[in-house]
């Protein structure tokens, strides 16, 4: 690995000299040395993909828009939520409902019209990864998921291109520059994922809305000095925040001698044991809404008999329930405390917020020797999307 004040090349070209309402616009970088006229058209001719619209997507594309870049690509696949605005401040009251790019898009022309949005309305996953990054000249990860990170750096990996990634959760926030042409990856940071459960997603444990700011303008900081080739990128540097004492510090990352190179892309969801082993006919013991919605029914009914029970923390369970639910906290499951509460002599149903947590519920549960298990395909999202409740 290089030293970590190795000074890397401009990751972008100049683009055409500026007019004068550019010149206006991005006066005030032009006035920095470092940035200057040639600086900012590099700027200007550069294509950044950013992952997500959500915390940390939201600044960092307004940060972006705003600094000119030329081109920027969005990849998500959500829509807007109420509870999304505590924090994703590139959305709106107006937009709840509406999909994240198109919200996204909207406020990015508000702040620059020059901009070109590219919307990708889709999953990423290893079959478009590869594909979808050639088209640009840096990535900024702004994922909330482990096996979405993986993919990121391999593929980045695979195509010789920079990345700048940001996580976020609670009070603590980090941030680097992954380039594996020229130094560590992400895989030198954490070589192998987290057991499933052991990390919170943001929708589990919560985030401070305001560090999303602090680490997203970080990201695109990064970003700015790799297209315009000044400063000392974060490649081999992990910074961490600590929001409640308000204190930076830094690690130092280095490639790892001995790890495999990266020739592949692979399955990351299996990779990070997010997949349950199937059973057959089963469908890995998914329930769809309809099919719940109608079990439902017939418990009222009377002609029916099952649990619904809801792995989900207590305070998600406060905001917002599937009625006839009761609450099961999945640690408990895990755990094995909870198994007195749960009876083994009708059928279950679990959900979570959106699958991943009632799938490990299933799983131990069935260790457990509970045979009639099913889990909510997309959980109590999936329910409110389809207007079940």
């Amino acid at each position: 690995m290089p030293a970590p004040h190795r000074q890397l090349p401009a990751l972008v070209e100049p683009g055409p000299p500026m007019g004068r309402d550019e010149l206006e616009r991005y006066s005030r970088h032009a006035l920095i040395p470092e940035i200057g006229l040639e600086g900012q058209r590099r700027l200007r001719n550069a294509r950044v993909l950013v992952i997500g619209a959500g915390g940390l997507g939201s600044p960092a594309l307004l940060y972006l828009a705003a600094a000119g870049v030329g081109t920027l690509g969005i990849i998500d696949d959500d829509t807007v939520e109420l509870s999304n605005l505590q924090r994703q401040v590139i959305h709106g009251v107006a937009d709840i409902g509406r999909t994240k790019l198109e919200s996204a898009r909207d406020s990015i022309e508000a702040i620059n019209p020059g901009v070109e949005v590219v919307l990708h309305q889709l999953r990423l996953d290893s079959s478009n990864a590869l594909e979808l990054f050639n088209g640009y000249d840096i990535i900024l990860d702004g994922a909330d998921n482990f096996s979405t990170r993986y993919l990121v750096n391999d593929a980045a990996a695979l195509l010789g291109k920079p990345y700048v990634w940001g996580s976020i959760l609670r009070f603590d926030g980090q941030v680097s520059v992954f380039w594996d042409k020229y130094g560590p990856n992400y895989r030198d940071l954490y070589p192998e994922p987290p057991a499933p459960g052991t990390v919170p997603s943001c929708a589990e444990g919560g985030v401070f809305g305001m560090l999303c700011a602090s680490i997203g303008a970080m990201m695109v900081t990064e970003a700015v000095k790799l297209i315009t080739g000044i400063g000392q990128s974060l490649l081999g540097r992990l910074l961490i925040f600590d929001a409640l004492t308000s204190r930076w510090r830094e690690i130092r990352i280095a490639r790892d001698p001995d790890a495999a190179p990266i020739t592949e892309l692979i399955d990351y969801d299996f990779f990070c044991g997010l997949v349950p082993p199937a059973e057959p006919g089963h469908d890995a013991g998914l329930i769809t809404v309809p099919q719940l919605a109608s079990r439902l029914a017939n418990r009222k009914r009377g002609t029916e008999d099952f649990v619904l029970v809801d792995v989900r923390e207590p305070v998600e369970f406060e905001i917002s329930r599937i009625p006839g639910s009761v609450l099961i906290p999945l640690a408990g499951i895990k755990d094995g405390s909870a198994l007195a509460d749960i009876p083994r002599d009708v059928p279950l149903v679990l959900h979570c917020k959106s699958g991943g947590r009632s799938a490990q519920a299933l799983a131990s549960l069935k260790a457990a020797g509970y045979a009639d298990v099913v889990h909510l395909d997309g959980g109590i999202d999936a329910w409110n999307r389809q207007g079940a409740g």
